[in-house]
């Protein structure tokens, strides 16, 4: 029969049989002195250079991954870990496994995920590349305290403890090295308590290079924040074009404007216009990308999403598409007279355009409105029921 344990400290691992065992015993004897019931996992992801065999003869448990991947092989060995806290950290020497009990300390204090802040604990000289230091992690980090609003100050901290209860909450489902910074967004997302110790990073005890590659991983961390955050990748920046777009075009409708000596007239109002229309998708595809996220499991569902369905719904998509729409068609009409009273001859572009242009985007405008709020409805089917 399986042991209940207070603490497991699970450690993905591919071939990394120069440290793992420095890692397993530093771990261990961090139980031993702190009277930890604790026990140590090792997520292999296909190790062919002796891990499993070093593993077994320190009495590690050892969980086999067959699906590659940082985040797969840790959710692999999180999942099998029989334990009520768990503490994950790489196999490469680099974090101090002897130091577990702040994690502990704050995990007992009731704590959902316990970050570590390697900037406050202290880097050691040749522990971070200078890019990583100085650049890759900040800005990260950055992002993500201001799209999530979570104070962390060292989002991509590999030593880090959590609940198992917490894990179980979060629904994980990245693969990759954007498992860490998924698991700080969902925490935030499902309101865990979060909170940060300090932690000494050490240079890596391998003399192979390691698995993290700097552009890649960094560029699926950034998407990853980004995906996960509709409102700054399509609600804001769609928000600030249509007011853009629909002051621009209000004061190019009574009339040129004169812009640092730039004459702009009824060519810049087709712009602006379509900066309108722009605006509008990017706030239409925030729209559905939340439902579908929210829909699939993804991203939680919270009381503003609630709201979401009470104040737009079909029929007012619907009236308010078809009267936008209305007035294209009146402008139109209005264009064509114009179009009749010079016998269906040459016309005056400037004060034809100012027209038609404002006829051709309210036809566009209603119509798409009509079909977001057609679509829209579909996808909140599931919720409306």
């Amino acid at each position: 029969m399986s042991k209940n344990y207070e603490l497991a400290v699970v450690m993905p691992c591919l071939n990394e049989a120069e440290t793992l065992e420095t890692c397993i015993l530093k771990a261990q004897n961090s139980f031993k002195q702190n009277s930890i019931d604790g026990i140590v996992v090792i997520a292999d992801n296909g190790s062919t250079d002796g891990s499993i065999a070093i593993a077994t003869r320190l009495n590690a448990q050892v969980v086999h991954v067959a699906d590659k991947g940082y985040g797969n092989a840790l959710k692999g060995g999180i999942l099998a870990a029989d334990a009520k806290y768990i503490i994950m950290g790489d196999a490469d020497d680099s974090y101090n496994f002897a130091n577990l009990m702040p994690f502990v300390t704050a995990l007992r204090d009731g704590n959902d995920l316990v970050m570590g802040n390697r900037f406050k604990g202290g880097i050691k000289k040749g522990a971070m590349p200078f890019l990583h230091r100085y650049l890759g992690n900040p800005v990260l980090s950055f992002i993500g305290r201001l799209f999530f609003k979570i104070n962390i100050g060292d989002f991509h901290c590999g030593l880090r403890g959590f609940s198992k209860d917490a894990f179980m909450r979060m629904q994980l489902t990245t693969s990759g090295m954007e498992f860490a910074s998924e698991m700080i967004v969902k925490s935030k997302l499902n309101n865990l308590k979060i909170t940060e110790v300090p932690t000494v990073l050490s240079p890596d005890g391998r003399s192979r290079p390691p698995h993290l590659n700097t552009w890649v991983d960094g560029w699926r961390h950034l998407r990853f924040l980004c995906l996960y955050s509709p409102n700054w990748l399509f609600l804001y920046p769609g928000v600030l074009l249509m007011l853009i777009g629909i002051l621009s075009s209000i004061a190019l409708i009574s009339g040129p404007i004169n812009l640092f000596n730039l004459n702009l007239d009824v060519h810049s109002l087709l712009y602006t216009s379509s900066l309108v229309l722009i605006g509008f998708q990017f706030v239409i595809f925030y729209g559905l990308t939340k439902i579908f996220a929210v829909e699939q499991g993804l991203l939680p569902k919270s009381n503003r999403y609630d709201r979401l369905f009470k104040y737009i719904n079909l029929e007012k998509g619907l009236v308010v598409g078809l009267l936008i729409l209305i007035v294209g068609l009146a402008l139109s009409f209005k264009g064509v007279s114009l179009w009749e009273a010079a016998d269906f001859g040459p016309l005056n572009p400037t004060e034809t355009l100012r027209i038609v242009i404002p006829a051709v985007f309210t036809i566009l405008l209603g119509v798409q409105i009509i079909l977001f709020s057609l679509f829209f409805s579909i996808l909140g089917l599931k919720q409306q029921q």
